[in-house]
């Protein structure tokens, strides 16, 4: 990853896409552990409220990549401060603020990271690819059987999302999931 620490800008903004389970989580924090400067912001932060929900979902599931564009990446492009609102999934509600300054790495990490809105604001982009069933068995393992139906649907969404944006047909690298990350 050498394109990590070969550049001469103050700012570097990377979205890491790829389906659940695939590792984007893992891979967000080991670039952010390799540049040392710099922060990971989840998308599953910017997931809509139940309340504000539609069915069936557009594209992307329930995130909200208007506010993800709104909070993150226009402030961030024009080399300010960002702040953004944290989805609380446990009380199903949007809750504490977060900063992020405009230096260093920063990692936009998680399922349509890389959608065409969102794309044209990153330096770089990485879809982590991973096999269907490996992706379920991380899913299930993390979240527990029970999860099954969600999981299901969620891969549903994220067929219609490939489907109808080809991202990982359009990113700068395609990183393989089911490797285990080298550290330093």
């Amino acid at each position: 990853m050498d394109w990590l620490h070969n550049n001469d800008k103050e700012l570097l903004l990377i979205g890491v896409d790829g389906c659940g389970g695939a590792g984007k989580s893992t891979w967000a924090e080991y670039m952010l552990s390799i540049t040392q400067k710099g922060a990971v912001v989840h998308m599953d932060d910017f997931y809509f409220p139940s309340r504000q929900r539609v069915y069936p979902p557009d594209i992307g599931g329930h995130f909200d990549w208007k506010r993800m564009l709104e909070q993150v990446l226009e402030p961030l492009s024009q080399n300010r401060a960002a702040c953004y609102q944290c989805y609380d999934w446990d009380n199903d509600e949007l809750a504490e603020w977060h900063d992020v300054s405009p230096s260093g790495v920063v990692v936009i990490e998680g399922c349509y990271a890389a959608r065409n809105e969102l794309r044209p604001y990153y330096d770089y982009t990485v879809w982590v690819d991973c096999p269907r069933g490996l992706r379920l068995q991380r899913g299930l393992k993390r979240d527990g059987e029970d999860a099954l139906s969600f999981w299901l649907d969620w891969m549903k969404q994220e067929d219609r999302y490939q489907d109808n944006q080809q991202p990982r047909s359009k990113v700068d690298w395609i990183i393989d999931g089911t490797e285990k990350i080298k550290t330093k």
